[in-house]
């Protein structure tokens, strides 16, 4: 099965940016990622901060039709802040919208602020989001739905608008890079979307957690085996390099105004900038082509079968963008597509 590729687009702006003036540019990557050959879309979500930002749901439904066929995901919709009803009503909108293609990433949301505005306590969070999926899955199967549980209660109600996609869309889970978040995701989701911070070496042991707790449970195999990178490209690798440290260090900043890094080390890489520039030339692909090449490949060998990419961060200008989209399709993408053969070409025509 061929490595599949996501585009995680930037919807969280820097302070002075209005958000309008940026949706043409959305747009154009959008259709350039979905002529690159790019199988996804995602957004993420925050709410309050300084940083104005679009939210998924509604950005994804505005970009439906500039992305064709491509699946559309949240990563990562914050679900303990919200109630499993409207989240299964808005969700199944969003797969009709989109014919079908919609991915629900739930993450369970860090920062405190969020929480505290949502008159939501911290410590109910983990509570809220393993309810809320229940309560998610069993509304979209459009049986009638009752349940009683610690935050939420329903009696006999069946969902208004049943998901285009049979039981719903698929749900990928938003969980931290340790044991527990990789337990946590083997047991409740589809598949798990690893953070892009983490290095090929915990990649591999928390790897190891989750498809051990997905065999103890006899879940069997997931879906997709799917991990975040942030992706630079450019000919000149010291380059690539440089304006990648430049646009991520920026956020990281940016970020750890809200979340100090917490002791598990969930968000050492926001801690200074020789944390964050530590994670990128262990975990984030700013290099030539050839290179990312060969970093792809290193984690399709480790058993992974689905990358999402982000490409762009705080200020970082949308022609280089647009410029490692192009490089991507042009000498990355082939690397892990069969080629086409003469008797197919002959076949389309």
């Amino acid at each position: 099965m061929a490595l599949k590729f996501g585009l995680a687009l930037m919807n969280d702006f820097p302070e002075h940016v209005v958000p309008a003036s940026r949706i043409s540019m959305l747009r154009e990557q959008v259709r350039a990622a979905r002529d690159a050959g790019i199988d996804s879309l995602w957004v993420l979500q925050h709410y309050l901060g300084a940083m104005p930002t679009l939210q998924p749901v509604h950005l994804l439904s505005a970009l439906a039709q500039d992305a064709g066929e491509m699946k559309l995901g949240t990563n990562m919709y914050i679900l303990p802040l919200r109630h499993p009803v409207g989240v299964a009503e808005e969700f199944s909108t969003l797969d009709h919208l989109t014919n079908g293609n919609t991915i629900a990433g739930f993450g369970m949301g860090y920062r405190e602020n969020e929480f505290k505005a949502f008159g939501v306590p911290m410590d109910e969070r983990i509570a809220r989001y393993e309810e809320s999926i229940e309560i998610v899955r069993r509304l979209w199967s459009g049986e009638r739905t009752s349940f009683e549980g610690q935050h939420f209660k329903i009696d006999d109600e069946r969902i208004s608008l049943a998901p285009v996609q049979p039981g719903g869309p698929p749900i990928w889970i938003g969980a931290g890079a340790h044991r527990k978040g990789a337990e946590r995701a083997a047991r409740l989701g589809d598949a798990w979307i690893v953070p892009p911070h983490t290095s090929p070496e915990k990649l591999e042991t928390v790897l190891g957690h989750y498809r051990a707790e997905r065999e103890r449970l006899g879940l069997g195999r997931a879906s997709e085996l799917v991990v975040r990178r942030e992706l630079v490209l450019d000919p000149d690798a010291d380059r690539a390099r440089e304006i990648g440290l430049g646009a991520r260090n920026a956020l990281s900043r940016e970020y750890a105004r809200y979340n100090a890094p917490d002791q598990t080390g969930n968000y050492a890489h926001l801690a200074s900038a020789q944390a964050a520039t530590q994670t990128a030339d262990s975990s984030y692909l700013f290099a030539d082509p050839a290179s990312v090449i060969s970093s792809l490949k290193d984690l399709e060998a480790q058993g992974l079968t689905y990358i999402v990419l982000r490409m762009q961060w705080f200020e970082l200008a949308q022609e280089q963008v647009l410029r490692s989209l192009e490089l991507f399709k042009n000498e990355v993408l082939p690397a892990f597509r069969p080629p086409v053969t003469g008797q197919e070409v002959g076949s389309a025509r």
